[in-house]
């Protein structure tokens, strides 16, 4: 089985609950990965006499689920017996910061004493970006580059920054400890420079914990909480943020509640739109709603109501004036209603957040229809942009290095001088595709097939440096292990 499904998993984990004035919900769906590798946190009301504080995280997972699950259900045992006093009376919030930070590093060095991941039969990491409220404070806490947004004030009022290794501050990191950063990637494997687990990562000798390659280390932000200000806070992998901004999930979300009170189902209605966006990666979200969220209104739920039955008409008479032509498929009738100028489509969403409803009629009217690919609702966004194909080509050479260690330099200009195109003879046919690359990363899942140059898009991530594609590095691009 490759690392993209035929047709994605869209069947989802969602859950709700509520407490020290604050209400929940989280959805997560595996989309069109061959693995589930995330996870995440829930709690309201915490041990050690911390009743009034709640902890919320998502971990995204990368070379598999082992570090990922193992945080999801300790990672906040391990902060809440760092050392620090996290009791109400006399805790501060230096000193809860440092609690933070503590816990972390010590469940990374816990969980290097794991057989299978001291072995190396297990070389997964996991990013891990949280949120920890106290009554008068919020701890943003990220390692890696899943990202956690405050709506304040009916805007975007924080953002946590992912860790990227072409970030100054990283990269320098990365090269104190005898890497490089190439491709944008971790010696041109890992898309994130801060992770708990990836061990291959950390293993240079005379640096300590936080020096290494990648780190384990947190960077936590504090925010005084605003009773009258605060909206929400949504905590999402990069699964959601590689096809929505920050403020187009706030608007979409604030828009949903104005709607909706169920925060399921509005997590929910945030997971398929990215999955119609075009986002290829698993995806999680955890919305934390605060007193001062946005409430239903009785003209938004009109407005909304208005929008649906238009959108519902419009579909039946494009089915019903196809006369001779046939039936139009799904694609073509979303790229019909989406030509036309629609009022009060949910901002940030757009029409493909309405995608369910059209797809309801549609099938509805037409219910002996041939079996549509699922990946439908991306292509009009996969047309805008040629990203795609960039990421295949960075992805096939990063392929042809990885099998032809120390020579892939010498390699890689012979195979360049005796390429042709396709449709010439000569060496170089086979419709240029690199020889010696192949479809597997070292860790044995299958890749799809490298594409010709230039590369045609199969279904892939939208954003090449956000999927966590990981290979130990080669002793060619990392001279600490040499």
């Amino acid at each position: 089985m490759g690392a993209f499904l035929d047709k994605p998993k869209t069947e989802k984990h969602s859950a709700h609950g509520q407490g020290n004035g604050l209400r929940y919900g989280l959805s997560s769906m595996q989309g069109w990965r061959v693995e589930m590798e995330d996870a995440h946190t829930a709690v309201v009301g915490l041990p050690h006499g911390l009743a009034d504080w709640s902890f919320f995280a998502v971990y995204d997972g990368h070379a598999g689920s082992r570090v990922a699950n193992y945080c999801s259900a300790h990672l906040l045992e391990h902060i809440l017996s760092g050392g620090a006093d996290f009791s109400s009376e006399s805790s501060s919030i230096e000193g809860v910061k440092d609690g933070i930070r503590s816990g972390f590093l010590n469940i990374d060095e816990y969980m290097r004493s794991f057989s299978d991941l001291r072995q190396g039969l297990d070389r997964s990491g996991s990013t891990a970006v949280c949120v920890l409220l106290s009554p008068t404070h919020l701890y943003f806490i990220n390692c890696g580059d899943s990202r956690a947004v405050l709506s304040r004030d009916s805007q975007v009022g924080f953002s946590t920054q992912d860790h990227k290794p072409c970030n100054p501050r990283e990269k320098e990191r990365i090269q104190k400890a005898g890497g490089s950063v190439m491709i944008q990637r971790v010696n041109g494997s890992l898309a994130v420079s801060r992770a708990l687990g990836d061990y291959d990562y950390k293993c240079v000798d005379g640096k300590g914990p936080t020096e290494q390659l990648v780190s384990p280390e947190p960077e936590v932000c504090v925010l005084e909480r605003v009773a009258e200000g605060d909206e929400f806070v949504v905590l999402a992998c990069d699964g959601i943020w590689d096809v929505m901004s920050n403020e187009e999930l706030c608007d979409f979300v604030r828009s949903r509640l104005l709607v909706c009170d169920d925060l399921e189902k509005v997590c929910n209605s945030v997971v398929d739109t990215c999955l119609h966006k075009g986002s290829r990666d698993n995806m999680s979200v955890v919305l934390v709603c605060f007193p001062g969220a946005p409430k239903i209104s009785e003209e938004a739920v009109k407005k909304e109501e208005e929008l649906d039955k238009y959108l519902e008409t419009r579909v039946e008479e494009l089915l019903g004036s196809c006369g001779e032509a046939g039936v139009p498929d799904l694609v073509s009738v979303l790229r019909s209603i989406g030509a036309e100028n629609i009022p009060n489509l949910p901002p940030g969403g757009g029409l493909i957040s309405k995608r369910s409803v059209i797809e309801a009629v549609y099938n509805k009217l037409n219910p002996h229809k041939e079996e549509e690919g699922a990946c439908a609702g991306g292509e009009e966004e996969s047309e805008e942009g040629g990203g795609n194909t960039a990421a295949h080509l960075l992805e096939a050479l990063r392929q042809f290095r990885l099998h032809h260690r120390g020579q892939y330099r010498s390699v890689l200009e012979e195979t360049l001088a005796a390429y042709h195109r396709p449709g010439e003879s000569g060496a170089g046919g086979g419709a240029g595709r690199l020889p010696g690359t192949s479809d597997h990363h070292e860790d044995g899942q299958e890749q799809p097939a490298s594409p010709p140059v230039p590369p045609s898009p199969p279904p892939s991530p939208t954003n090449a440096e956000s999927d966590a594609v990981r290979e130990a590095p080669g002793p060619e691009s990392s001279p600490a292990f040499e």
